[in-house]
């Protein structure tokens, strides 16, 4: 038993390491309403790992808590969302400008309450809307 806990406790510490494309790049950690998470932003990219521990058997409502999170580190509007309830990958569009990424800040805070819900175009994809303000 204990050879299999060895084996994996490296696995498991594992679970908040960026991608390899992000290695490197220091993390912004965003609370969103009850989500938290460390948003890491490189070239049209950012990368959301939600931190915190909370049921979410489907993504349901944190692929655009990971969106509102992803759009106030960058500045840049987040044009798509991929990934699943722990790790979401999202592409950028600044707009033409190529921003400076260094000085993004170390810990952010928003209260958000959602507004509505209803269904995009797309089957099977709810779209949900919120009002977040910093605190």
């Amino acid at each position: 038993m204990v050879r299999l806990l060895l084996l994996l406790l490296p696995w498991l510490g594992a679970c908040n390491a960026p991608a390899s494309y992000f290695q490197g790049v220091p993390a912004t950690r965003v609370t969103v309403a009850d989500s938290i998470f460390d948003i890491r932003v490189r070239g049209d990219l950012a990368e959301a790992i939600r931190v915190n521990p909370q049921y979410a058997p489907r993504p349901g409502p944190l692929p655009e808590k990971a969106r509102f999170a992803m759009a106030q580190v960058s500045g840049c509007k987040v044009v798509r969302v991929r990934g699943d309830q722990a790790q979401m990958t999202g592409e950028l569009s600044c707009g033409g400008r190529s921003p400076d990424w260094s000085g993004l800040p170390a810990q952010v805070s928003y209260s958000c309450v959602q507004l509505s819900t209803w269904l995009q175009d797309v089957p099977g994809a709810p779209y949900y809307d919120y009002d977040c303000d910093p605190y």
